[in-house]
């Protein structure tokens, strides 16, 4: 099935950029998390989880899932110039040794320039990496039907060499057993964004 796919390529590159830098082909090379490594899940209410309990978000289920801390940091209703706003300050608390960055959605709902989101999701790639940060990115779907991905997210992976994930969002968006509402997942649907299984 798609969903289990993406699940499984979710956690694979977070595994496979992160924490097993020696497994993996290609030439991103990100440093192996160790053991009081940090990692921070940075974003809006897919990250903060709204739809489901504090322990049903996905930052949640990774941590179990892997073993590391996964500090919870998505706001709802955050566009992606606030996050921008605010992100400085949560990496300058959380002190992570890998961003997980999940924004845009909420740009796309309020039909906000699609090119200054992704300048600031750009830049805060930039900002994140500038501090020694590894980024892992999440793209959030288009509202639509069905909900589709801008480009932008894939060019900025691209441009800035590290890990892009385009469907592990819409795998579950599309499938209304896993949602809460038009746009959030619920309590079963947010452990689709990761497997089951730990790494």
């Amino acid at each position: 099935m798609a969903i289990v796919s993406s699940r499984r390529s979710f956690l694979k590159s977070v595994a496979c950029f992160a924490l097993l830098p020696g497994a993996c082909g290609g030439s991103v090379k990100l440093d192996r998390l160790g053991a009081n490594d940090v990692i921070l899940a940075f974003g809006d209410s897919l990250t903060f989880g709204t739809g489901a309990g504090p322990t049903e978000s996905y930052p949640a289920v990774l941590e179990r899932n892997i073993g590391h801390k996964v500090v919870n940091a998505g706001v709802p209703g955050e566009a992606s110039a606030e996050g921008l706003a605010r992100l400085p300050e949560v990496l300058e608390e959380v002190r992570p040794k890998l961003l997980i960055l999940c924004h845009g959605g909420n740009d796309f709902l309020r039909r906000l320039d699609e090119s200054k989101a992704s300048d600031n999701v750009r830049a805060m790639i930039k900002l994140a990496r500038g501090k020694g940060i590894a980024v892992v990115l999440l793209a959030t779907p288009k509202p639509g039907l069905p909900p589709y991905m801008p480009k932008f997210y894939g060019e900025i992976a691209a441009g800035e060499r590290i890990p892009f994930e385009e469907d592990v969002i819409k795998a579950v968006l599309i499938d209304n057993r896993l949602k809460s509402d038009m746009v959030h997942p619920n309590a079963t649907g947010y452990p689709g964004f990761i497997p089951s299984q730990g790494i």
